[in-house]
């Protein structure tokens, strides 16, 4: 087959450049050997959010399921095959390999593309070499996902974002949970003040939390054990991993044995290669891969576009609270040397009325925020301005002389301000 383009990969940010790339009136051949859309709509973003949703509301299983199959189109992505060749794109379905200059094996089919190739082809569940965990009926966040029984105790492995937010969903429909994580605290890429307030809420859920615990070895027996802790389930959520090896890129003289695929601002890899998403390794999030996306359908189509910029990368943990954060946290800040300044305050007014634990906190470099992060029910809207605020450099006194509205979340973050003010 020859065609103008070859995305591999169809996830969020696959499928929107070879669906944009077809209706612009290119011939686009989208390889993708799981689902149409991804990670996200079936095992992802979606249907764990509906999760969290329904263990705060109906606490009724069997809603969930019913929700989650309803969302996921019981893991049938027709829905999204049929988007894509609406638009005129041709679906390849199989594991697409790079061998060459514009050139894709998918099984024994050829690809060839006139224009390029754009590398999108997600990451996987990373699983680490634990002994005595391989051959055991574990699940990553896909068997979790897909799962019908409400497991009676599960142990959550690993305390990052993934973790927490399925560990605490879990246990409001009222499993017996367990996480551990080898940090010294959960969600450690995030704030240590956010982290308290999570370990806090998961103590008041009954939540068994084991931190800086060094797993050398899982036990099964019809139920896992693991540093003494016993449960039917064993969630591994230890991160995601990219196999460079398995897409051939070494065929247009990119490292296979690399972790990510380095791009320049334009999403570049080498001549006639573009990659984004999970693959460049600037965060596994859908809407990273999203605005990767947009780049490179502008960069393919001649026009004009803004260079790839990474200073306010918004990122959300859909706990309750909800951790949701923007840019550099203070640790991260004072890494590269800046003259940091940093404060935190709590909610005010309408987290007392809600009676919600939650903070924001403020990083400040030369006058403007370089990041900032807020805890609080909904954490991830009040990053909205936060974001904004980090993207744009709006001057700590401009953002002080904005009106705020009265009682809401997002007021709490105007004494911080000042707060960094009068720090100079």
């Amino acid at each position: 087959m020859n065609v103008d383009v070859i995305v591999l990969g169809m996830g969020p940010g696959g499928e929107d450049v070879a669906g944009r790339l077809a209706e612009a009136g290119l011939s686009v051949a989208g390889v993708e050997g799981n689902l149409v859309g991804g990670e996200c709509p079936y095992w992802g973003c979606i249907p764990s959010k509906i999760m969290i949703r329904e263990a705060e509301t109906s606490r009724d299983w069997a809603t969930l399921v019913r929700r989650v199959r309803e969302a996921t189109d019981a893991w049938d992505d027709k829905v999204a095959a049929d988007r894509f060749t609406g638009k005129g794109g041709h679906l390849v379905r199989g594991h697409g390999r790079i061998t060459g200059p514009g050139e894709v094996m998918v099984g024994s089919q050829v690809l060839r593309a006139s224009k390029g190739i754009v590398v999108a082809s997600g990451s996987a569940p990373s699983v680490p070499p634990i002994d005595g965990l391989a051959g055991t009926p574990y699940w990553t966040n896909h068997e979790a996902i897909e799962n019908e029984q409400l497991p009676e105790s599960i142990i959550v492995l690993g305390g990052g974002a993934i973790g927490v937010e399925l560990a605490q969903m879990f246990a409001g429909f009222g499993s017996r949970v367990s996480v551990i994580e080898g940090a010294d605290r959960l969600i450690a890429l995030e704030e240590p003040e956010a982290s308290a307030v999570i370990e806090k809420a998961f103590a008041d859920h009954g939540i068994q939390v084991l931190t800086g615990a060094k797993v050398a070895r899982v036990d099964y027996d019809g139920n896992f054990t693991i540093n003494g802790v016993t449960a039917e389930r064993l969630l591994v959520a230890t991160g995601r991993r990219v196999d460079l090896g398995a897409l051939g890129v070494g065929a247009v003289g990119l490292d296979e044995s690399a972790r990510s695929i380095p791009v320049d601002e334009h999403m570049r890899a080498a001549e006639g290669v573009w990659a984004l998403g999970d693959v460049v390794g600037k965060g596994a999030f859908t809407h990273m891969s999203m605005y990767h996306a947009n780049i490179v359908v502008k960069e393919i189509l001649g026009e004009p576009v803004h260079p790839a910029e990474y200073h306010a990368v918004p990122r959300v943990t859909f706990t309750d609270p909800e951790v949701g954060s923007v840019g550099l946290t203070e640790a991260q800040a004072r890494e590269q040397g800046l003259d940091v300044r940093a404060a935190t305050g709590d909610l005010g007014t309408r987290g007392w009325i809600a009676r919600s634990a939650g903070l924001v906190k403020l990083v400040a470099a030369d006058g403007v925020l370089v990041g900032a992060t807020c805890v609080a029910p909904p954490g991830g809207e009040v990053l909205s301005m936060l974001t904004l605020a980090v993207h744009a450099r709006i001057p700590l006194q401009r953002l002080d002389d904005m009106i705020y509205a009265y009682p809401t979340f997002h007021r709490a973050v105007q004494p911080v301000i000042r707060e960094l003010i009068a720090a100079g």
